[in-house]
């Protein structure tokens, strides 16, 4: 998903730069963009719930030694959703930018 975004970002930069942004890739935006927004509540959910189990991991480990296992392994994952997620997330929020820059520039 980062690389496509990212691609997709080059991409109106350089209609952008060029004047090419027609009404056409306007559309076009604000259809990747709710695409972009599903996905990024999609990775939210899943970072919420990998955050909450975390939690609950490290909460009980005064219960079980096993728990600490189960606690590292959760953070080992959660790390990197938070990671992306923030990026996707600063990524839409770039695009929201374009967008307004080219309504405006109307």
């Amino acid at each position: 998903m980062k690389e496509y975004i990212d691609e997709y970002i080059k991409y109106l930069e350089e209609k952008i730069k060029n004047k090419q942004f027609d009404n056409e890739l306007q559309e076009d935006l604000l259809i990747k963009i709710e695409f972009f927004n599903k996905e990024r509540i999609i990775h939210l959910i899943i970072t919420l719930f990998y955050a909450l189990f975390t939690v609950l991991f490290i909460c009980n480990i005064r219960y079980s030694v096993m728990y600490l296992i189960f606690a590292l392994f959760m953070i080992c994952f959660l790390l990197p959703y938070i990671v992306h997620y923030f990026r996707l997330e600063a990524r839409v929020q770039y695009l929201y930018k374009l967008y307004d820059k080219r309504k405006n520039s109307d």
